[in-house]
């Protein structure tokens, strides 16, 4: 027994051969199943094991140079240096596979907050009426049938039982960029009568039947997994073995977001200072061959100089700032699904938005029903109606639409004699609803949707058009949402009877009965009946949250299907200027930035706003909950969704919101800021010093007749100063970081470190010559011992100085008062012989601390002068 299906089965043999039925399964025989396949998983998302983490972390620019330069320490025989390098690479490693290993963690449980979840029919015993219910998608099991609706991804692969105007993205599986027209044939040809999991709907809805789970599903078969097509038994779990087929020419691997600005500038400054360590040696090295004679005695203090410039723990650092603000955020309803995107919403400048359900509440209410000349008239709220009601039983979506839920809602409780035939609901791309009806002997057309689309069916003179267009205008002015009523005769009556024999037919033969087809190329020559208003009312915290977005220098942009004075009118109303109202249609580059409302968006001109907007230097978040806002949304640096999205759209954003809050979104953008100003004030710290001591190094060993320092003295001094380091991932930053979209720039973080780098420098120098000519100290160890003493005060001076706010959190108090300590007792402690360190008198102190006092003096100054132009 196979579950799945041939490509020509019928859906009576497929409902056969999985023992299931149009009722569902019954629930303890779907349980059962649960325990025989496995969770409806891809094995490629399965997340990866700690030892696979940990090789992982290895691949990291920094990681793979101190290699590189441990490898050479050992060839020479340096095994101190070799082995606290390879202890500095293990340390760092080690607690990045914790930090991402425990951030994935929480991710992981987060997002079962918001996991897809599907509509199903289940019995709870083999005689009881089938119940619709939500389940996880990952509990799905094979002969489970499912509905499907706009937005949704589809769950599994799966072969419908029904169809209504249903198209599919399944551009992942098949490359096909449109949407891909589906049907319930009985007897089918091709694959048009196949879901596969991974797609999506873009428009229509679905009745089908669960063929394969996890690992044998089509998708699995992109990650390397079992192909599509293949034969699984019934016994068939996660490692099944399947017959592959001879041509499966799937893309591997899943369409991947690209890489978030905040991912290139860190990328970016990584290779800067990776191509930094790998000139110093050879630098360093002639250097020391043309002054002083030495060669190859030299390169171990080549290397720890190398060394002595690397941030090992930048990625450390970075996940676990992230980790804390996704965790924060978890706490206020906010998900973050994308830890990278956190920064992303620190940076945000304009924020883009549909109206509906953001500004305004999600349930419109119906204010009237005119005819084309703009007078009350009955009939269009009727007809209106018609359509809705035939669209919500015969399509059978997963949700009403609710601008039908508010036209049902004030209809007349008599619609007349009339007879659903067909459906197609609202696509966004043609803007329109449509209804195949028997009105007595008449077979009629009934369309309803946006005001252009529907008078393009209609078969006016162009008078008669723009006295229609001015008067839903005049509507849509008044704050109205309009939409445009028309109905006609059907294309042809013959093909609707055909149809009713063909479905006769059908059922006679005992299969499913086949989805007759409205015919688009018949809305043609339609008569206006006129159009329905509906008022939009304005979310009750929606101001509150636009002006706090406003103080924090967030532009808010309304992209919507709407009439422009519709839109107008609501912001308005929430406080919100205006401005320039643009038409989508024709916009330029240039309107797009300038204008705060531009209407009668369709989907693909969302995106294009979006792209036009990052192309002129924005970083765009998106806001929206449609299939409509998709395009919009993955163009977008940040997407944001509510949590009760569509599952397409819900599955391609970053953040995920508890609900329609746009507070929320302040609360984000605020976490992400301070993420972004923590890991800049670690970068800022950590290579300045970095910078300096290099520079200090260098030079000293050109002029002294001994090394500056050991390599293995460098390389501990390194291990100190970034242990303390991680308690910069707990710092509050500065209210100038809070105030306005913060970025993390390349450039201005190099020109810090150059400026702070040579003044650290300078420092080192001073205390050098403080250590040879004031006082005298010449003996080599002594030297070592000063020098190291005082980097290592220095460095937790800086820790302190070089932050944007004077305040000091406790974690980072007690950091830099272990570091201090760490400094002056090692050339005390058991380590100091094998540091090659010694006590140095009182006096030597006393003068390395008025070195500190003084430097710790040009580090407040300069700081002091930097927050005020900040």
């Amino acid at each position: 027994m196979v579950w799945a299906p041939e490509t020509a089965d019928t859906p009576l043999r497929v409902l056969r051969r999985l023992e299931s039925g149009p009722r569902g399964l019954v629930t303890a025989d779907a349980e059962a199943r649960l325990l025989d396949h496995g969770e409806n998983v891809v094995p490629s998302r399965l997340p990866p094991t700690w030892p696979r983490r940990l090789l992982r972390s290895l691949r990291d620019p920094f990681t793979l140079v101190l290699l590189g330069l441990g490898l050479v320490s050992a060839l020479i025989a340096s095994w101190a240096t070799a082995g606290v390098i390879v202890a500095l690479v293990l340390v760092s490693c080690l607690l990045r596979s914790n930090g991402e290993h425990r951030a994935d963690r929480s991710t992981a449980a987060l997002r079962k907050l918001v996991a897809t979840t599907t509509t199903v029919r289940r019995r709870a015993t083999k005689d009881a009426e089938p119940e619709e219910r939500e389940i996880p998608a990952d509990q799905l099991v094979p002969g489970d049938v499912i509905k499907l609706g706009p937005g949704d991804l589809v769950p599994a692969d799966a072969r419908l039982l029904r169809a209504n105007g249903l198209t599919v993205h399944q551009a992942q599986l098949t490359g096909e960029s449109a949407p891909v027209a589906k049907r319930a044939l009985d007897l089918p040809e091709g694959d048009e009568h196949l879901l596969w999991q991974g797609s999506s709907v873009a428009s229509g809805s679905a009745l089908a039947v669960v063929t394969a789970t996890g690992a044998a599903t089509r998708f699995a078969g992109a990650y390397a997994g079992p192909p599509p097509g293949a034969r699984l038994s019934r016994r068939a779990g996660p490692g099944a073995r399947l017959s592959r087929p001879a041509a499966s020419r799937l893309p591997r691997g899943r369409a991947g977001r690209r890489t978030s600005a905040f991912d290139r500038s860190v990328y970016g400054l990584s290779w800067v200072l990776v191509r930094g360590m790998l000139v110093i040696p050879p630098v360093a090295l002639v250097a020391n061959a043309v002054l002083r004679g030495k060669g190859l005695e030299a390169l171990p203090f080549a290397v720890a100089v190398a060394v002595g410039l690397t941030p090992e723990m930048l990625p450390v650092v970075v996940t676990t700032v992230l980790a804390r603000g996704s965790a924060l955020l978890a706490r206020r309803g906010v998900i973050v699904k994308r830890l990278s995107a956190l920064p992303d919403m620190g940076a945000i400048d304009v924020l883009c938005m549909d109206k509906t359900g953001t500004l305004t509440r999600d349930r419109p209410v119906l204010s009237g029903s005119v005819g084309p000349g703009g007078r009350p008239d009955p009939e269009p709220l009727r007809w209106a109606a018609v359509n809705g009601l035939v669209t919500l039983h015969l399509a059978d979506p997963p949700a009403p639409d609710p601008l039908d839920e508010a036209i049902l809602a004030g209809a007349p409780e008599q619609l007349g004699e009339v007879e659903g035939l067909d459906a197609v609901p609202f696509d966004p791309l043609t803007r329109v609803s449509r209804a195949l009806v028997r009105d007595g002997d008449d077979v009629v057309v009934v369309v309803k949707g946006a005001v252009e689309a529907v008078l393009e069916r209609c078969a006016t003179s162009e008078r008669e058009r723009r006295r229609a267009a001015a008067t839903a205008a005049a509507l849509a002015r008044s704050g109205a949402r309009v939409l445009a009523v028309a109905r006609g005769p059907a294309s042809a009556q013959e093909a609707v009877a055909h149809r009713t024999a063909f479905a006769q037919e059908a059922v006679a033969r005992g299969t499913v009965s086949p989805q007759p087809r409205l015919d688009e190329a018949g809305e043609r020559g339609l008569t206006l009946v006129g159009f329905v208003t509906l008022a939009d009312e304005p979310s009750p915290d929606a101001a509150a949250a636009l002006a706090l977005l406003a103080r924090r220098g967030v532009k808010v942009k309304i992209l919507t299907g709407d009439h422009p004075g519709t839109a107008a009118r609501i912001c308005r109303e929430l406080g919100l200027e205006a401005g320039e109202v643009a038409d989508a249609a024709g916009l330029t580059a240039a309107g797009a930035e300038r204008a705060t409302v531009i209407a009668r968006c369709t989907p693909e001109q969302k995106a294009r706003v979006v792209r036009a907007l990052r192309a002129a230097g924005h970083t765009v978040g998106f806001l929206g909950d449609g299939v409509n806002d998709l395009p919009a949304m993955r163009a977008a640096d940040v997407g944001i969704c509510p949590r009760s999205a569509v599952d397409v759209t819900r599955e391609a954003a970053d953040v995920v919101l508890a609900g329609k809050d746009l507070s929320a979104i302040g609360q984000a953008v605020v976490v992400g800021r301070r993420s972004s100003g923590n890991i800049v004030t670690y970068l800022r710290i950590a290579l300045s010093s970095n910078l300096g001591n290099v520079i200090a190094m260098l030079v000293a060993g050109l002029a002294l007749p001994f090394l500056p320092m050991l390599p293995v003295q460098v390389l501990a001094q390194n291990l100190c100063f970034d242990a303390a380091q991680l308690a910069l991932a707990f710092e509050r930053p500065g209210p100038a970081v809070l105030r306005r979209p913060f970025r993390l720039r390349r450039q201005a973080v190099l020109r810090f470190i150059a400026g702070f780098g040579l003044v650290n420098a300078g420092v080192d120098l001073v205390t050098f010559a403080v250590l040879t000519r004031v006082h005298g100290v010449l003996d080599e160890s002594a030297f070592h011992t000063g020098w190291l003493v005082e980097n290592v005060l220095t460095q937790a001076a800086i820790m302190l100085l070089l932050r944007p706010v004077a305040r000091v959190s406790r974690p980072l108090g007690l950091a830099t008062g272990a570091l201090a300590a760490a400094g002056l007792l090692l050339p005390l402690s058991p380590l100091a012989p094998a540091l090659g360190l010694v006590a140095l008198p009182v006096t030597s102190l006393l003068w390395l601390l008025l070195v500190l006092v003084l430097y710790a003096g040009v580090l407040v100054a300069l700081t002091t002068r930097t927050r005020r132009k900040a």
